[in-house]
């Protein structure tokens, strides 16, 4: 089988896994092992990045180790050619709703300055930039809990507060998935406008293989027990879309491929 993931000696990675594998119980069972994940960097370009697998395949703990919030048995993670340290901690967005509820939309946007000891007026008026940007406008002086806020509004929070600590990486678990149809399609087509402006590199895990095909520009299949990446699917639509995107055939058709793959791989 032909690596998924090959150097390229005329562009860098943002972001490295090397030889990951993962046990809990001393090296008796593997999670994943030797799995490798490559992003390649794009300035002035970013890319959307879409992981899909199967429920237990880590999807979730490769986002971790990229955060820094988990560290593999075996293997390294770079982040910008380094090992990830606390100067570089990468922003990652829950699909439990993450924002600290005693503090307002505007303190939670703004947490990641404050941690960096940015002036409290800087801080306010960079947030504030933000929160206008997802439209927050207006809430910014609500607490950040529900019902107070709805769940689409407390997602918005969480993107901005992430986008403001490291627009560079935005790194997303299932962010959409507690969300109605309606509020999920809106915050889609946030995402994009998101990702457009600021050309970061996005890694998105889903289980909803529409959203994957329309969101990414590229879609990384993980297989499971033990997990590692075995297929990759590159999405070749239009960089701006919209509504009308689903109802192109080529969009149709890639979704019928994501399927048939994802269908191959649960089988392996």
């Amino acid at each position: 089988m032909q690596p998924i993931f090959q150097d390229n000696p005329d562009q860098k990675n943002i972001i490295e896994l090397r030889g990951i594998s993962q046990s809990y119980d001393g090296g008796k069972n593997w999670i994943m092992q030797d799995c490798d994940f490559l992003i390649e960097d794009k300035p002035n370009q970013g890319q959307f990045v879409v992981v899909l697998g199967m429920s237990g395949s880590g999807k979730s703990t490769l986002l971790r180790y990229i955060a820094g919030l988990q560290k593999p048995t075996k293997g390294e993670v770079k982040v910008n050619g380094k090992p990830l340290d606390k100067s570089q901690r990468v922003s990652m967005v829950f699909q439990q709703y993450s924002s600290l509820p005693w503090k307002t939309v505007l303190e939670n946007v703004a947490l990641a300055l404050e941690f960096q000891g940015v002036g409290r007026k800087e801080r306010e008026a960079r947030a504030m930039e933000l929160i206008q940007l997802v439209g927050l406008d207006g809430h910014q002086d609500k607490y950040a809990q529900y019902p107070t806020l709805s769940g689409g509004q407390l997602q918005r929070v969480a993107i901005a507060r992430s986008l403001l600590a490291n627009p560079e990486i935005l790194l997303m678990d299932e962010p959409f998935g507690a969300l109605d149809v309606k509020t999920r399609l809106v915050m889609q087509d946030l995402l994009t406008t998101i990702w457009r402006k600021f050309n970061s590199t996005i890694v998105f895990v889903t289980h909803d293989i529409s959203e994957a095909v329309y969101l990414a520009d590229d879609i990384y299949i993980l297989k499971s027990q033990p997990s590692k990446f075995v297929e990759h699917i590159p999405i070749s639509l239009p960089l701006v879309r919209d509504r009308t995107t689903k109802r192109a055939p080529e969009y149709i058709s890639l979704v019928h491929e994501v399927e048939d793959k994802m269908v191959a791989v649960s089988e392996l």
